[in-house]
């Protein structure tokens, strides 16, 4: 499973292939912070798509331009929030997330795994935290954005270059993976849509309900 180092390393093995055996985010000791009551969270009103696993051959070609900027408006069932891109940081990962968003890749992806005081994850369509785009990407690491709540980054398995299609965003201060996974985003509006995402574990709960899901992601060039 591609993961997020935290407090504690925690390596899930899902799969065999080196997305599927990532790293993710090892989960730390419990939050000081609690998540948002459920009562204060939206119903989900809008019935999202079923995802469609899809896979790809190579990395897509560099068709954004790093001197532009970029917006990502992620509906979903619990709400909307919005993510400003930093091809500045990470142009191939600002590059493939953007090219699989508008192909539609995450329209009906779940958030598998949701740490409260963590990271909420999602960016694979089997749901289960093993799949690929079928290409990896190389690590764009920086130090310059920390880890602080609303950073959104790439998860990958042990290997440095070794991410795809998954990424999470950070619930909370997360200073443990500081220049450990590519930052390519931040949320700048919603993150309590953020913070009302079902929590789930799949590595104490493997059975557990599928994640609330992706509808749909636009993405907004200027």
């Amino acid at each position: 499973m591609l993961g997020v180092a935290g407090i504690a390393v925690l390596a899930i093995a899902c799969g065999d292939d080196s997305e599927s055996s990532a790293t993710d985010p090892p989960t730390p000791a419990p939050a000081t912070s609690q998540p948002t009551a459920i009562n204060d969270c939206p119903q989900p009103t809008e019935e999202a798509p079923e995802a469609t696993v899809k896979t790809y051959d190579s990395a897509p070609e560099m068709t954004i331009d790093p001197a532009k900027s970029y917006t990502a408006v992620i509906k979903t069932e619990r709400g909307t929030f919005t993510m400003t891109l930093r091809p500045d940081l990470a142009p191939q990962h600002v590059n493939s997330f953007v090219f699989l968003s508008r192909d539609g890749y995450f329209d009906g992806v779940t958030f598998h795994r949701v740490i409260p005081g963590f990271v909420a994850q999602a960016g694979d369509p089997s749901g289960t935290g093993s799949g690929s785009p079928g290409y990896t990407l190389p690590a764009e690491f920086t130090t310059e954005v920390p880890y602080t709540e609303g950073v959104v980054g790439a998860a990958r398995g042990p290997d440095n270059d070794s991410a795809g299609s998954q990424w999470f965003v950070t619930l909370d201060n997360a200073s443990s993976l500081n220049g450990q996974y590519t930052v390519f985003a931040e949320v700048t509006d919603g993150m309590d849509v953020v913070k009302c995402i079902t929590a789930r574990d799949p590595s104490t709960n493997p059975g557990a309900p599928p994640g609330d899901k992706i509808i749909s992601i636009e993405i907004t060039e200027a």
